[in-house]
């Protein structure tokens, strides 16, 4: 698909191969190991594979089968086994949950009813059919389990399960300028056209943005090693004061999965352990961490309204597009998204996919972390249910935006926001840093 459509053929086609990519996905992920590595909780912070697999096709059930056909439960009992409001993560091992055979026949059963409705049902006339949205709701919530199970894999300790290719090298490596001048005035934010954008990327509104300076790739590895030889987890005058108790109490000195040995920093790698790649974004830095980067540059994280401006704002055109190339969808040429590959591709990649105004990669590699808090855009309406946005305004929330390699495209575009709290590592999260510019764009 090139662009939002009407065209209610060309919308069934793609929920249809997009529900059909995101359980092969599914498959592959719970496939990988042994149903004793299903059943296992690997880390406090994620629930155990299985419980991933049965939420998917629970999920599946009362959206696609009940709420768009009207189809009477077909296992009632187990709803509030996989409410994910109902129980923490860390207690969900303790649950009466289904093993992974029976996880597997249920979410298969699930499946195949849910394609023959999707055959069956108009996309139009009510909110969750117009532009087939509760299909492409439900494509979207299974790739966003399927990359909370390969953060999970991540976290596992034993052989690798998973393996891809790695992105092709830079050849020769990036040598663009350090940032790009992001001109001031107002552009569209948000989205009202997008058929299967979520609720809190909605309505589209305007802001006026003064300009800024962004950088033109995400931090690497190389760059956060220079903060943290210039001893930057020891100066607290770097760090937010929450951020400075953390590094404190778990005794931090670098990013998650990092470890100094015989004169060289290693990490962990899903299984295996590598020499950290210089050329890389950095990976599994919390906000704090990502934070304390840019005071000690002199820098500043970029407000969510500033990266959404740098990624989706064409000055020729004047208007908004969907992602920083255009309005086509992404293509492997584009951006480094869908599990292809297991790591971002160094910095400075992907040229097909830079912006108008020459940012890279700010679609797919990394998510990137903002400085915004996680709040309601003007107008905002929770649908289909307030869980899925709603109940997670204000807090400690911070914004990350555009994707990275363990995301879908399905579930990444200009628009799209996640949220997480200020101190989690485990996610796939970057960054990159901004500056303030003068009225007329000077340093």
């Amino acid at each position: 698909m090139t662009g939002p459509t009407a065209d209610p053929e060309a919308l069934r086609e793609r929920a249809h191969a997009a529900l059909l990519a995101a359980r092969d996905r599914t498959t592959l992920l719970t496939s990988c190991v042994e149903d004793g590595e299903l059943t296992a909780q690997h880390s406090p912070l994620m629930s155990p594979l299985v419980w991933d697999l049965a939420h998917i096709g629970n999920q599946e059930e009362q959206w696609l089968l009940r709420a768009v056909a009207g189809r009477d439960a077909m296992r009632p009992e187990i709803d509030p086994l996989y409410d994910a409001f109902e129980h923490p993560r860390a207690a969900r091992p303790a649950l009466p949950l289904l093993a992974p055979a029976e996880a597997r026949h249920y979410a298969a059963e699930v499946r195949g009813r849910a394609l023959d409705i999707l055959e069956r049902t108009p996309l139009h006339g009510t909110p969750l059919t117009d532009a087939g949205f509760a299909f492409g709701m439900i494509a979207q919530h299974e790739q966003q389990h399927d990359e909370t199970m390969l953060i999970t894999h991540q976290l596992r300790t034993g052989p690798t399960a998973l393996t891809a290719p790695d992105p092709a090298p830079l050849d020769p490596p990036f040598t663009g300028p350090a940032e790009v001048l992001v001109p001031g005035g107002p552009f569209t934010m948000g989205t009202s056209t997008e058929p299967w954008a979520l609720d809190n990327e909605r309505p589209a509104h305007h802001r006026l943005v003064p300009p800024f300076f962004i950088d033109t790739t995400p931090v690497t590895n190389a760059a956060y090693l220079r903060f943290i030889e210039d001893g930057g987890y020891d100066e607290e005058r770097w760090w937010d004061p929450a951020g400075w108790a953390m590094v404190r109490q778990n005794r931090l000195s670098a990013p998650l999965f990092w470890r100094h040995e015989g004169g060289q920093w290693l990490r962990k790698h899903f299984g295996t352990v590598e020499r950290v790649p210089l050329d890389e974004p950095v990976l599994h830095v919390s906000w704090y961490e990502a934070d304390a980067y840019a005071r000690w540059t002199g820098r500043r994280l970029p407000s969510e309204e500033e990266w959404e401006k740098a990624a989706r704002y064409d000055p020729v055109s004047d208007r908004s597009t969907r992602y920083p190339w255009g309005d086509a969808d992404p293509t492997p040429e584009h951006a480094n998204l869908g599990q292809r590959h297991l790591r971002p591709a160094p910095a400075g990649s992907y040229p097909a996919g830079e912006s108008p105004l020459g940012v890279r990669q700010l679609i797919g590699d990394v998510w990137e972390w903002t400085s915004s808090g996680f709040l309601p855009y003007p107008g905002f309406t929770a649908f289909p249910y307030r869980e899925y946005s709603d109940v997670f305004f204000g807090g400690d929330y911070k914004v990350l935006r555009g994707g990275a390699f363990s995301v879908d495209a399905v579930a990444c575009r200009g628009t799209f926001r996640n949220w997480d709290h200020p101190v989690r590592r485990q996610i796939f999260s970057g960054f990159r840093t901004a500056r303030d510019a003068g009225p007329c764009g000077a340093a």
